[in-house]
């Protein structure tokens, strides 16, 4: 055999070699989809439809060693919709042996068995003619608070997760004579923190904040576009790796505390939107407002003692 023809067959073995190993790359992917498509006669459920569990049904994956998303999961634990559960994991009611489930979407073993932490009912700290003024828990958003008191309307908001004063109005020269006050930063708003790191000098913090939305979500950011907002950050006592502080601002741009305790590198927490690492919560509470003559505080919750401890 001469060396051309050598040449040609060497190239056809290696051509050969090349489809073979091509073709087991598309058998095992065939395989792999025949795993995951349901039998004959049986509709695969759709993940995008609200199910619920039926009475007596059990729709649990077979085998142990299976992954299921984590919002279909916790559905079939609690007897909900799918759209249900994946409200309670973008809350951040739900844990896993005391670590908290932030993907809905993420997958987790079969058997996995979840904690759902309850929302506390908001409590009146004082009401008149003019106002009325809760202890919002965390996890309830303002608006939800609103909904429970049809005769009252806003007059700020808190974050989510941020528990503590908040104020509504039912008269409506009330309500224009407090807006005055939040315009021109008559009110006193005095907020206590957990942050991470060991805080031991009082700190003003003078910094312009601009607010984006990245995802949907409102996202705040030092920037010199941005509009004038004033901290004063005082320590309270350090414990370990975190410092519990009072925290008082003059103005109350989104997410003002959040961002400024970031920019100084102490930020919250449980607030992981900001630099802060997973805790049950953001451990931000509003703890004290002075409007108008009147003075209305929140105790503290007990989730706050836990780092003095």
């Amino acid at each position: 055999m001469d060396y051309s023809k050598k040449k040609r067959a060497s190239d056809q073995r290696a051509k050969n070699k090349k489809e073979e190993g091509r073709a087991k790359v598309r058998a095992k992917a065939y395989a792999k989809a025949d795993a995951k498509r349901p039998a004959r006669g049986k509709k695969k459920p759709d993940s995008a439809s609200d199910e619920f569990m039926v009475e007596g049904e059990s729709r649990a994956p077979r085998s142990s060693g299976e992954m299921e998303k984590a919002y279909k999961l916790l559905a079939l634990q609690e007897s909900i919709s799918n759209s249900q559960a994946k409200a309670l994991i973008d809350r951040g009611l739900v844990y896993v042996a005391n670590r908290k489930v932030t993907v809905a979407r993420g997958e987790l073993p079969v058997k996995t068995s979840f904690n759902v932490q309850e929302i506390a009912k908001a409590k009146i700290i004082y009401e008149d003619n003019d106002l009325l003024v809760v202890d919002k828990p965390a996890f309830l958003n303002t608006d939800e608070v609103e909904r429970q008191y049809p005769d009252a309307q806003l007059l700020h908001r808190l974050d989510r997760e941020t528990s503590g004063v908040l104020i509504l109005v039912k008269d409506e020269e009330y309500r224009l004579k407090a807006i005055g006050e939040f315009k021109r930063n008559r009110v006193y708003k005095e907020y206590t923190a957990w942050v991470e790191g060991m805080f031991i000098d009082e700190t003003e913090i003078d910094k312009p904040i601009l607010t984006e939305k990245r995802h949907n979500k409102a996202f705040s950011k030092i920037s010199p576009k941005g509009k004038p907002a004033h901290t004063t950050v005082t320590p309270v006592e350090v414990v370990g790796k975190y410092s519990k502080v009072k925290v008082v601002i003059r103005e109350g741009r989104t997410h003002q505390i959040r961002c400024h305790l970031r920019s100084i590198g102490f930020p919250i927490s449980g607030d992981e939107q900001y630099g802060g690492r997973r805790a049950k919560r953001v451990m931000l509470h509003a703890r004290k407002v002075e409007l108008l003559g009147k003075t209305f505080i929140a105790d503290e919750p007990k989730i706050f003692a836990h780092y003095s401890s």
